[in-house]
């Protein structure tokens, strides 16, 4: 059964707040080459993914619960970074919190739609499934190119994000068709968004 209104007004704001904060435990605790999956934005577009296919069904339900799940994240990320590590308080309200937060709601939005589709039939169903996994595929191209300006063990990374994009896709894929669908939709679109990627990182 889809989870009560109640239910996700009240897990949303809790799950954001300790996505942002453990993720900077996990980046400062955790060791290499794993660090790098709390550094990540593919680990937060799955988040939101993962809210969409909690929720089941409503995709404006879903997108908005995503959305606002990201942008607690963000703050909540450099609360634990004033905390831990004694980072200026006020980074949480500057320019690039605010970026961050905005890129959470375009985040939110296609990913929380996208844990919705994962559960329903036909092109909708291959497109949401194949979404959390480009974004792990566009990672590692980006850690593959990484390598190629000397970045130490990108490759690893590379490894680790490409073994968790084949992990996805046969989680969340229910058949061997949809699978092998989302993973030949996966290509082109982690190749789209690492285009997108470069050209807003400029």
């Amino acid at each position: 059964m889809p989870p009560t209104r109640r239910a996700v007004a009240l897990v949303v704001p809790v799950a954001g707040f300790l996505l942002g904060f453990l993720d900077f435990v996990w980046i400062k605790w955790v060791p290499f080459p794993f660090a790098e999956l709390g550094n990540s934005t593919a680990t937060w577009a799955v988040a939101a993914f993962a809210l969409g296919w909690w929720i089941r069904t409503g995709a404006v339900r879903a997108a908005v619960a995503a959305s606002v799940l990201l942008i607690v994240a963000v703050p909540s990320y450099y609360l634990a970074a004033t905390l831990l590590q004694g980072d200026d308080l006020a980074v949480i309200w500057a320019l690039t919190s605010i970026v961050w937060m905005a890129f959470g709601v375009v985040a939110g939005v296609v990913f929380g739609v996208a844990g919705i589709w994962a559960r329903t039939e036909g092109w909708r169903r291959v497109v949401g499934t194949a979404l959390p996994v480009a974004v792990f595929v566009e990672e590692a191209l980006r850690f593959a190119l990484k390598s190629r300006s000397g970045y130490p063990g990108a490759w690893w990374n590379v490894a680790i994000d490409l073994g968790l994009a084949v992990l996805l896709v046969v989680l969340i894929g229910r058949s061997a068709r949809v699978r092998l669908l989302a993973a030949a939709v996966a290509l082109p679109l982690a190749a789209a968004g690492a285009v997108a990627f470069s050209a807003v990182a400029g």
